[in-house]
């Protein structure tokens, strides 16, 4: 009998034990291959009137770390009655994306509600894609403010671990807002079915506070309280649970006390518990609790060695259900990098500035910058660290969260651990982690940029090797790929990036027999795709409560200001135009007119560049190759060559393999602009080659970090192209990623007009990058004609995944 016994609790241990493996396990497969992407975006400024550019840079995290999981950011662009006015879509470099949105000259509306989304992010709860509303000024509408209208408030209660259990304390927590979700302030009085007095409460904080009771059987529990307009209102508590766990949580600097209790009525439930705590979708904390002899249990968790992030703490019973769970905010303050930002100030009329930008890591930083008039008022509620450490992962409105980073007072603290206590976070379907189920995924990884790809075949059986494709974009510019055509006649050209739409053409290289391009029969599957656009996402609006911010008043005045400023230097101009300018302007350089011709997208936004006019340069015709004419061009660019024999070992007998450095590092390379390697560009002849762009690092069309630069080499546009281009009179038109725009930064060293110049945005620039060879930035910019105090903004991430934000006002 007592080996029966022995067996018993040995089989019960043993099968507990795999269960607790298997939940590490799954929580294991769920960190690693289902991280949910979370996204900021840094906006040139907070409001804008109709016909004018917002400009954006978006910034992508999977827990604290960079995203890689991306390659294509979405935003749809709503109005405000939830009509989509349009859908874009960029390329992400570096866990980054930046674009823009021309506001329509004929919008009537005050507000733009901005939805930004990857793919990966629409597997999970649309809650969490990013939702934002942008405020547009009409100039000629003043804001009526109705009177006489009282807001509807509602107050909702939120037990701390889930349930109100009875024989327990129970802390109770409470938010009221209004019918938009903002937050109101009230009081109020709890009382039991008997009426007698149980406790009082007062909103401390943006409509939350809390209040406790002792929770007894069978009893039920209502609140009358009154909101700051004076209306009265009366709601019953959540309903008292008999049975259950209670736990009552209290953070200190670096651990957290918790205490677990129960019903003391109750003796055969609860016996044993399980307790993990998750941050970033990683467990880092686990305990079994025997619990069968106690009413109260209390723990500790080390949170000393933890990152800053949400930690989500989770009771389960012996079979793992979930019986309480409770979420809080660590803050270890390591989730900082600090830019140093000096400038040396032009406040007068058109006056020069030089911003400096200094990072001391040695790691690649990637930061965003804006310069604006400062008076006007800048939204203080959401920033880089509020959006990506805590509304990214936290259900429903947070009013104001910017505030909880302001400072690390208690006061600051109490106020956060309202949030925790009020709002929904990110749960595991715990049913399906317990039966090793994970999510469904109808939206694979983005992990690429856009494909070209096809088939085709001749009516004489010939093989071809390879196919050329040109496209033309609407200015006449062209990119030329070479792909390879497998032996079933399809082929495939990954990585590819080009923005609006393009004319497709093809060459096929001619034969000995010289066969006609008219017979070869190019067959596309579904057309010639560009992947992942052969879908439009457009999801449906998640059903949230809209940013809709109080009518700032000072920042209506100070925006219609500065129109009316505009309007009259403009009529002052109009009045004086006839008079002689001098206008003066800068001759383009041969390089410039070449970079204008061969380049496109990221690869003509960057001027930190080397530049080569390979056909009007000598030396180019008498060098062996690419490499040996760049490495007399180029500071510290070196060339190596490893013989190799046939078994891989250096063979100086044998063929060779070709490489480079550059700063302790290998540049990246790019053949008119698609990614290639060292022996491909040393096999051309110099004869074919037009131009070369070296840029200097980092580079961010990199498929590394980008640290050590790249090389892009352009080759001439061939005789034959023209002609198969002739030939091949049908094109095909695909549509790219939405067209970027460059922001307008004029040079008034270089070109003087009498046009009014009244911008309010005064510079923008998204990609300003430092690593550890370049941890110095110059920017110059010039001041407008008439703001006189001026706001800075940086923000940025790095390699590490900390977060910057910088803010500075000149006066």
């Amino acid at each position: 009998m007592h080996k029966i016994k022995y067996l018993v609790i040995l089989f019960v241990f043993i099968f507990f034990k795999i269960q607790a493996q298997q939940v590490d396990s799954m929580l294991a497969v769920y960190k690693e291959n289902f991280q949910q992407e979370k996204i900021h975006i840094h906006f040139d400024r907070n409001i804008y009137k109709k016909g004018e550019t917002i400009w954006y840079k978006a910034y992508l995290l999977t827990g604290n770390d960079l995203s890689d999981y991306s390659r294509n950011f979405y935003v749809d662009w709503y109005d405000n009655q939830g009509r989509l006015i349009k859908h874009t879509i960029a390329p992400i470099f570096q866990s980054s994306a930046r674009g823009q949105f021309e506001i329509p000259e004929n919008y009537m509306g005050e507000w733009l509600h901005v939805k930004a989304y990857t793919k990966w992010m629409l597997n999970f709860d649309t809650a969490f894609l990013y939702n934002n509303d942008i405020r547009i000024y009409q100039i000629n509408n003043n804001v009526q403010v109705k009177a006489n209208i009282i807001p509807t408030t509602s107050i909702n209660f939120f037990p701390e671990g889930g349930d109100i259990i009875a024989g327990t304390t129970a802390n109770i927590a409470f938010l009221a807002n209004d019918k938009n979700g903002k937050p109101v302030n009230v009081r109020g009085a709890i009382f039991n079915s008997k009426k007698q007095l149980i406790d009082s409460f007062l909103s401390i904080h943006d409509g939350m506070g809390s209040f406790t009771i002792d929770a007894e059987e069978n009893e039920s529990y209502t609140c009358n309280w009154v909101d700051e307009f004076g209306i009265h209102h009366t709601n019953n508590l959540p309903a008292v649970k008999n049975n259950g766990i209670a736990i009552n949580m209290q953070q200190l600097d670096t651990k957290v006390m918790y205490v677990l209790s129960k019903n003391k009525q109750e003796t055969n439930e609860f016996k044993k518990l399980y307790v993990i705590g998750l941050i970033n979708q990683q467990e880092v904390y686990s305990v079994k609790i025997n619990f069968s002899t106690k009413q109260k249990v209390v723990g500790e968790i080390n949170t000393e060695q933890m990152p800053t992030g949400l930690l989500q703490v989770t009771v389960f019973d012996a079979d793992w259900v979930p019986v309480a769970e409770r979420v809080l905010f660590v803050n270890n303050h390591q989730y900082e990098f600090f830019p140093d930002v000096n400038i040396t100030k032009g406040l007068g009329k058109r006056e020069k500035n030089i911003l400096e930008i200094k990072v001391a890591d040695t790691i690649l930083s990637n930061m965003s910058v804006a310069v604006t008039d400062a008076d006007f008022v800048v939204n203080e509620a959401n920033n880089i660290f509020s959006e990506l450490l805590l509304t990214g992962n936290l259900k429903g409105y947070i009013h104001n969260p910017m505030y909880y980073f302001s400072n690390y007072s208690d006061s600051v603290k109490k106020h956060l651990d309202l949030v925790m206590l009020t709002h929904g976070w990110r749960k595991y379907n715990w049913q399906d982690i317990i039966t090793n189920k994970t999510p469904k995924i109808d939206y694979p990884k983005d992990s690429d940029y856009l494909q070209i790809k096809g088939r085709l075949s001749a009516n004489d059986k010939q093989q071809y090797d390879l196919i050329t494709v040109i496209m033309q974009s609407k200015d006449s510019s062209k990119q030329y790929l070479v792909i390879p055509v497998a032996k079933d006649g399809s082929f495939n050209q990954r990585g590819v990036i080009f923005f609006d739409t393009v004319k497709v053409f093809y060459h096929l290289p001619s034969s000995k027999n010289k066969i006609n391009n008219d017979l070869i029969a190019v067959k596309m599957e579904n057309g010639l795709q560009i992947i992942p656009f052969a879908k439009t996402i457009q999801p449906k609006l998640p059903s949230i409560i809209w940013n809709y911010s109080i009518v700032d008043s000072q920042l209506i005045a100070k925006a219609k200001a500065m129109a009316a400023e505009n309007e009259r230097l403009q009529k002052i101009y109009e009045g004086s135009k006839l008079k002689e300018v001098t206008v003066y302007a800068k001759i383009k350089s041969a390089t410039e007119l070449l970079d204008e011709k061969y380049t496109t997208g990221i690869f003509s936004a960057s001027n930190n560049a080397y530049t080569f006019d390979i056909g009007n340069d000598d030396r180019a015709l008498a060098s062996l190759d690419i490499l040996h004419y760049l490495q007399g061009q180029i500071p510290g660019l070196s060339m190596s060559i490893t013989f190799l024999g046939a078994n891989g070992t250096e063979d100086a007998n044998s063929s060779n393999s070709s490489g480079l450095n550059w700063r302790d590092g290998t540049p990246d390379i790019f053949l008119n602009e698609m990614p290639s390697d060292v022996n491909t560009i040393q096999d051309l002849q110099m004869s074919d080659v037009a131009y070369i762009k070296v840029f200097k690092p980092p580079f961010m069309a990199a498929s590394g970090s980008g640290a050590s630069g790249a090389i892009a080499v352009y080759t001439k546009k061939p005789s034959e192209i023209k002609e198969a281009m002739r030939i091949n009179k049908n094109y095909i038109l695909l549509q790219g990623y939405t067209p970027i725009k460059e922001f307008y930064n004029p040079n008034y060293s270089i070109t003087q007009t009498a046009l009014p110049d009244t911008r309010s945005t005064i510079y923008w620039n998204p990609y300003v990058l430092t690593d550890k060879k370049n941890k110095l930035i110059k920017l110059e910019f010039y001041n407008n004609d008439i703001s006189k105090k001026l706001r800075i903004i940086v923000e940025g991430v790095n390699a590490a995944g900390q977060l910057a934000r910088i803010e500075k006002v000149v006066e």
